[in-house]
C-alpha cells in the first residue's frame, strides 16, 4: 500500500441505506459521527473530497410510486427532500470535528443549503472544503448513482468511492448465496452485460464513457476509504 494517496480527489457515494447502522428506519447518529471521522482522516491527506448522498433510509420514490399510487415525479421529488435530510445531519457531524463543509442542492432551498453551481463546487474543493451533493439531479426518473457519475465528471474527480455494506461487488447476493464469488477488478462492460446491481445502467455507462474508476467497498468498517486511497485492494474495482 502507498504512503501518498493514489486518488487525489474522490467522490464518494453514500448510499441512504448506510445512515441507518443498526436500525430500521432514519438516520443513526454514531454512523454519522463514524462517516465524519473517516473522511475527516482521508481529508488529511490532502485528498478533496465530495459526497453525494442517497435517501433510502427516509423515502424511497421507485417503490413509493410502484406500491402507494404516487405519480413517479412527485415520489422522485419526496425522496430528493430525504437526501436533503441525510446531507444535512452528515455537515454537522463533520463540523463538529472542524471539517469545514457546504451542502450544495439540486433544488434550491436558500436558507438550508447553497444551489449546485459547478464553478461554485469546484472553488470550495480548490479551499479544501468538503462539499456534499444533496437532491439528485434535481429531476426525477434519475438516480443518486447517476448523480454520482455526473458530478465526478463536472468537477475532474480521480474516482467514485461507492459505499456499500458488503466488500465489492459478487457473482449473486453474498447475504442469500453462500456460494456467491467475490471479483475484485471488473470492466464496464460486463457490469452492464450481466446485470450486475453495482450502479444503474445510466450510471456506469456514463463513468464508462468518461473512463471514471469505480470502487465498491465496505464502508461500515473504519479505515476503509482511507486503505482505498492508498490503493490497498480491497472492494471491487471497475474500470
Amino acid at each position: 500500500m502507498s504512503k501518498n494517496p493514489v486518488y487525489k480527489s474522490i467522490l464518494l457515494k453514500l448510499s441512504g441505506e448506510a445512515f441507518l447502522g443498526d436500525q430500521d428506519h432514519g438516520i443513526d447518529a454514531e454512523t454519522c459521527v463514524s462517516f465524519a471521522k473517516q473522511i475527516k482522516e482521508v481529508r488529511s491527506l490532502g485528498v478533496k473530497i465530495a459526497l453525494v448522498v442517497g435517501g433510502g433510509n427516509i423515502f424511497r420514490g421507485g417503490v413509493a410510486s410502484k406500491h402507494f399510487g404516487l405519480d413517479r415525479s412527485v415520489a422522485d421529488h419526496m425522496g430528493m427532500l430525504a437526501t436533503v435530510l441525510n446531507g444535512l445531519a452528515l455537515q454537522n457531524a463533520l463540523e463538529h470535528i472542524d471539517v469545514p463543509t457546504r451542502v450544495m442542492t439540486a433544488i434550491e432551498m436558500a436558507a438550508i443549503a447553497e444551489p449546485y453551481i459547478r464553478r461554485r463546487a469546484l472553488r470550495h474543493l480548490e479551499k479544501d472544503r468538503v462539499v456534499i451533493f444533496v437532491a439528485g439531479t434535481g429531476n426525477p426518473y434519475f438516480t443518486t448513482d447517476t448523480t454520482a457519475s455526473l458530478r465526478a465528471k463536472e468537477l475532474n474527480m480521480d474516482a467514485i468511492l461507492k459505499a456499500t455494506k458488503v466488500d465489492g461487488i459478487y457473482t449473486a447476493d453474498p447475504v442469500k448465496d453462500p456460494n456467491a464469488k467475490k471479483y475484485d477488478d471488473l470492466r464496464y462492460m460486463e457490469v452492464l452485460k450481466d446485470d450486475l446491481k453495482v450502479m444503474d445502467a445510466t450510471a456506469i455507462s456514463m463513468c464508462m464513457e468518461y473512463n471514471m474508476p469505480i470502487v465498491v467497498f465496505n464502508l461500515l468498517k473504519e479505515g476503509n476509504i482511507k486503505k482505498v486511497v492508498l490503493g490497498e485492494k480491497i472492494g471491487t474495482t471497475v474500470r
